[in-house]
């Protein structure tokens, strides 16, 4: 009959372990799953917010005897364009290729519409995407207009300050579910190991009665909220980025190439989940220290 007790309580033991790493598991993939969300929604957009170009033109008479001269002092002026702080990236695009690209967008093959070199070269800039904020792009477009060479710089600002507020406004609708996803992971590894606790309140009490320490009581609690909270970290990474590889792979995109953002995803989903267990383990025990024998019965 004892051992019939024993096995019981044994095998209700490693359930109950069993329901909490799963548990563990289970939020921490999800909030895993929303951080890499996050961290592939700045990265893209970034890249969209580069892909909103500004025209820089050069002067459009040009003397074909001086052409060499022109073109030398063109592609000085486009060397000071790269080497402004708001330009991410600069395209010399020269007399010859805009013509090409105006033919290319009316559809004509032949030249003899065009007179030659009728389009002047210019510069395609692309800005840092921080300086796409509508506060910072008036200040870069005049950094581009004041290099010497230029004559004009066009650009969609409108269509820019629309991009960039979408974009942000996504981002913090983003940002405000990861914050809710956090919220609901520390309640729910909470309440799992609240039940845990429960389970052994009145081992605890006994523990507390013979004369144990708080201390002496706590730390078997601790070690064990520890080894749960890392299998359950451990296991939420590797479903997360089985999956996330599974989902890469399907697509054929390239998602998260920055290392330094996933080392500190990774370990920020490992501490966490191991401090909310740990934490989570110290205050339910602590409550069943406080209590009242009586209380127990209707805790």
């Amino acid at each position: 009959m004892a051992k019939t007790v024993e096995d019981f309580n044994k095998r209700r033991l490693r359930s109950s372990n069993i329901t909490v790493v799963v548990s563990i598991a289970l939020v921490l993939f999800l909030l895993g799953l929303m951080g890499l969300i996050l961290i592939n929604a700045q990265k893209y957009s970034d890249y969209i917010k580069e892909q909103l170009v500004v025209n820089a033109y050069f002067d459009e008479n040009f003397d074909a005897k001086d052409s060499a001269k022109t073109v030398k002092r063109e592609q000085e002026t486009f060397k000071k364009i790269q080497a402004l702080g708001p330009v991410k990236r600069a395209t010399y695009i020269t007399r010859e290729m805009a013509a090409q690209e105006a033919k290319k967008s009316m559809g004509i093959e032949s030249s003899a519409l065009f007179e030659e070199n009728i389009f002047p070269s210019s510069v395609e800039v692309a800005l840092k995407p921080e300086y796409v904020d509508p506060a910072k792009i008036d200040e870069a477009i005049k950094q581009i207009k004041a290099t010497p060479g230029i004559v004009d710089v066009k650009n969609n600002s409108t269509l820019m300050v629309e991009v960039y507020n979408n974009l942000n406004n996504i981002l913090k609708w983003i940002l405000g579910f990861s914050i809710l996803f956090l919220i609901l992971a520390v309640v729910l590894i909470n309440n799992s190991i609240r039940l845990k606790i429960f389970s052994k309140r009145f081992i605890i009490k006994t523990m507390q009665l013979v004369g144990a320490k708080r201390r002496f009581i706590l730390k078997p609690f601790i070690l064990e909220a520890v080894i749960l909270g890392v299998i359950g970290a451990v296991l939420g990474l590797v479903v997360l980025f089985g999956a996330w590889y599974y989902f890469i792979t399907q697509i054929g995109t390239p998602f998260a190439q920055d290392n330094n953002q996933l080392v500190i995803l990774v370990a920020g989903i490992f501490i966490l989940g191991v401090l909310i267990t740990v934490l989570s383990t110290i205050f339910a025990t602590w409550r069943f220290l406080r209590s009242n024998v009586d209380d127990l019965y209707y805790s």
